[in-house]
């Protein structure tokens, strides 16, 4: 029923606008944002053909013979177009299957969507996970997201703070001084865990220049200083925060407070979720309990990401 092709630099343009149309492809699946870090990764890309026409894309790398969807990106999975149900997925995963054996893939590592990011409802590809690649769920994290039309509000502390914010006379703006915020992230990274940002001042100028209407960067300011700021990826019905950091200062003042109380006010009318990101590590065997309890004292409850994984 399907003709697989592995993806190639040709196929850009065909594959970018696939994802533009698809029914829960975001920008990330973009190939302008993929293949900013190409070097690090073995691209093994799938293009799957249903009587010609393009019909579901994986984005994926391998590494000794295991098959990734996508090692370099948040969250993965099968992006689809418009017509897929749950008969088509479960035949594509049967043939994926088997291509992946004559390729010598022995094991498929797969990160599945958060539903929140859909443009439709898409998880057909959970149900053939499970009913046809016997997949097991093999990481579980979990993310604090707001629903912006019935919203919890803020706790108390964050409410302290956001009035502390605008006694002090803090101010929230756009911003284009990328080297700014990610000084104040390195410096807090370095200092709380010994370890630098994932992305580079350079690539997060990069992928903002080439995405400008998805990523933005939001500042809290005093007296023309830097406090501190997030940087929201802006994806189908969701704002998601890919970098959250404040300097000691900004910390002290609640600048974070006010920014996202600003930032979610500003979102509500244009967006369904907000979605604060990750506070596990290690596959989720690891809860970060003082970061997610700053997350859900925004109103962020939870939102799962899920990692599954069969062997052929």
């Amino acid at each position: 029923m399907f003709e697989i092709n592995r993806y190639s630099a040709d196929e850009k343009c065909a594959w970018n606008g696939f994802i533009d149309l698809s029914k829960n492809g975001t920008f990330l699946f973009n190939r302008n944002y993929m293949d900013y870090h190409a070097d690090r990764f073995h691209d093994f890309s799938l293009m799957f053909y249903c009587k010609g026409k393009l019909f579901a894309v994986l984005p994926a790398n391998i590494r000794n013979g295991v098959l990734y969807s996508h090692q370099g990106l948040t969250y993965g999975g099968l992006v689809t177009n418009r017509s897929a149900r749950a008969a088509n997925i479960c035949s594509l995963f049967k043939e994926l299957n088997g291509y992946l054996k004559e390729n010598g893939v022995r094991k498929v590592v797969y990160k599945a969507l958060p539903w929140i990011y859909s443009k439709y409802m898409a998880e057909e590809d959970l149900y053939a996970l499970t009913n046809v690649c016997h997949a097991n769920i093999v990481s579980r994290d979990i993310s604090s997201t707001i629903v912006l039309d019935n919203r919890l509000g803020f706790s108390e502390l964050r409410r302290r703070g956001r009035n502390r914010a605008r006694a002090c006379g803090v101010v929230i703006e756009s911003s284009d001084d990328v080297a700014a915020f990610w000084n104040i992230l390195d410096n807090n990274l370095e200092s709380k865990y010994g370890v630098a940002p994932v992305h580079s001042c350079a690539e997060l100028e990069l992928l903002m220049g080439r995405f400008p209407s998805n990523i933005k960067l939001y500042m809290a300011y005093l007296d023309g200083e830097a406090l501190g700021g997030v940087i929201v990826y802006l994806c189908n019905n969701v704002v998601h925060t890919q970098y959250i950091s404040a300097s000691p200062e900004g910390k002290r003042m609640g600048a974070l407070d006010l920014l996202f109380d600003t930032l979610i006010d500003s979102c509500s009318g244009s967006f369904k979720y907000f979605d604060f990101g990750r506070s596990t590590e290690h596959g989720g065997r690891y809860l970060n309990e003082s970061l997610i309890f700053q997350k859900e004292g925004f109103g962020g409850r939870g939102v799962c990401y899920d990692t599954y994984e069969w062997t052929l």
